[in-house]
């Protein structure tokens, strides 16, 4: 059952992957109540054959609560045949995740810690901009597919407009941001090596780092609360999708939690929001409910979440995301 899902769905969503430029996708999510696994499919931007010249990322959890290892393991092997029969790929294109608390030596969450140094890597395609991924070396590839309709929407409003990227990590809303015209952008993240990242992404694009196109290497919330140094700190478009709880030791408060935390997160966020600008907020968080009063002052605020999931996405609570902005009721 598993594998014809992936075949059906592979034959539709290439077609689909075609006509808007995309050679990466969700191709399988809970699908069949079975084989409870995430399946993603990554295809060069210069693929011959999309439905063939690519790599599965796979997620398999638990199926039942009573079962045995042996069991268990029987359950994956089944899981992992039927995947490489349903898309016709070797082993080595297959490859298996397993998501659970990444630590540092001394206990501390590391939210995109290192698990492996081969550097499988690849070019794909989004809406017709590349972007480099890394298949084997962290638990994510560097590219967060379910915010792509969110990316489209900034590059489409970005023409002329001052761009603040937030929690950027390999900063795929700023490369579409200048793919858009922006004027000026400010990619913001505490990891060099995602910076770096950002950067190599860029150049993939035709972009390099100027005065006016900036990186910042920093605590967001450091950053954030320490306010606006000049008027070249004031956005028209913000974008804020910060991890939902991290308690790394390069944080000065500690630790983070967007359900605790975003009322205050998103007060320091409209210090930096030019006159008539506004906030593309967003959070995976489960159990995240938007506190009453976490809106800032003069400002709306709405719901997109039901435009800003794609379509290959089964599961459409993958995040949930608000656009806020000063005077809302003035604005169309």
């Amino acid at each position: 059952m598993l594998g014809e899902r992936l075949a059906n769905r592979m034959r539709h969503l290439s077609k689909w992957g075609r006509k808007k430029g995309i050679s990466c996708f969700r191709l399988y999510e809970r699908d069949v109540p079975e084989y409870p696994a995430i399946v993603d499919w990554y295809a060069d931007e210069n693929a011959e054959d999309p439905t063939r010249d690519g790599d599965a990322i796979v997620w398999l959890f638990g199926r039942k609560r009573d079962d045995t290892l042996e069991k268990e393991a029987e359950h994956r092997r089944d899981a992992e045949a039927e995947i490489l029969a349903g898309l016709n790929i070797p082993r080595e294109r297959m490859h298996v995740k397993h998501r659970g608390r990444q630590s540092s030596g001394s206990g501390e969450r590391e939210q995109y810690e290192r698990v492996d140094t081969r550097a499988t890597t690849k070019v794909v395609r989004e809406h017709g901009l590349r972007f480099e991924i890394n298949l084997s070396d962290y638990l994510d590839v560097g590219l967060f597919l379910d915010h792509r309709p969110t990316r489209k929407s900034v590059q489409d409003r970005a023409d002329g407009k001052r761009v603040l990227n937030l929690f950027a990590y390999t900063g795929a809303f700023s490369v579409h941001a200048r793919a858009g015209g922006a004027d000026a952008t400010t990619t913001v993240d505490m990891s060099r090596t995602y910076l770096d990242w950002y950067e190599r992404n860029l150049a993939l694009n035709g972009h390099t780092l100027e005065p006016r196109h900036r990186v910042v290497q920093a605590d967001c919330l450091q950053w954030l609360e320490a306010g606006p140094q000049d008027e070249d700190d004031r956005y028209d478009i913000v974008v804020c999708d910060p991890p939902t709880f991290s308690n790394s030791k390069r944080m000065k408060a500690g630790s983070f939690s967007i359900d605790r935390d975003h009322p205050a997160l998103l007060r320091n966020l409209a210090r930096f929001v030019a006159p008539k600008g506004e906030i593309f907020f967003s959070t995976n968080s489960r159990s995240f409910e938007l506190s009453s009063d976490a809106v800032p002052a003069n400002y709306g605020c709405r719901e997109i979440s039901n435009r800003s999931v794609p379509e290959d996405f089964r599961n459409q609570r993958i995040h949930r995301c608000w656009r806020l902005a000063e005077g809302w009721e003035r604005r169309r």
